[in-house]
């Protein structure tokens, strides 16, 4: 923190210096604080060269490369922040607190602990339940909520930034609306 002139804000507002992860599991998969706090969730960094390195990359970039997905949004990054700011002025709108603190909160939410995997040999496959590791857990939720905005934005009035603060606030709060927690409950 001494390190730098000013504080590091997210987006120039939000500060990340008082998030907590509560999951002692998810400390070391949730990159919020310190060395990666960032300014704009764009670093160019490399995170897929090397296996699990995609656990340091910070956790709102994962969100914004999250959102790049089907086709036709392929590699627009600009646009992904875009709404991932907007989604943050939302969520503290409606919530009043810091919206960092809310998405770290949806992703402990709204990850998966316990999956099923398919045990079989010759021909004969059964379902025997597993538990998950905690970075499948981050991936799982970061993924199942932008599939839940994307899926509730599309042929609809509301924007994509109005769905995915919705669906974060959702799924903070452990809500049955958010796509990733009824999805979690199918799962486990």
């Amino acid at each position: 923190m001494e390190s730098y002139a000013n504080e590091v804000l997210l987006f120039n507002k939000w500060s990340s210096y008082d998030v907590t992860v509560n999951d002692a599991s998810l400390v070391d998969y949730i990159p919020v604080k310190e060395k990666f706090a960032v300014f704009v969730p764009h670093t160019a960094g490399r995170y897929q060269t090397k296996r699990f390195r995609k656990a340091q990359c910070p956790l709102v970039e994962r969100l914004t490369n999250s959102l790049m997905m089907h086709g036709r949004n392929n590699g627009k990054k600009l646009k992904a922040i875009r709404i991932v700011r907007n989604c943050f002025e939302i969520i503290h709108l409606i919530t009043g607190k810091n919206p960092l603190q809310i998405f770290c909160e949806a992703v402990i939410r709204g990850g998966p602990r316990e999956d099923s995997t398919r045990i079989g040999s010759a021909g004969v496959v059964r379902r025997q339940a597993v538990d998950v590791s905690p970075l499948r857990r981050v991936n799982q939720a970061i993924y199942l909520m932008t599939t839940g905005a994307r899926n509730n934005s599309f042929r609809n009035l509301k924007t994509i930034a109005e769905c995915l603060a919705d669906e974060i606030i959702n799924c903070a709060n452990g809500n049955m609306n958010s796509y990733a927690i009824k999805k979690q409950d199918e799962i486990e």
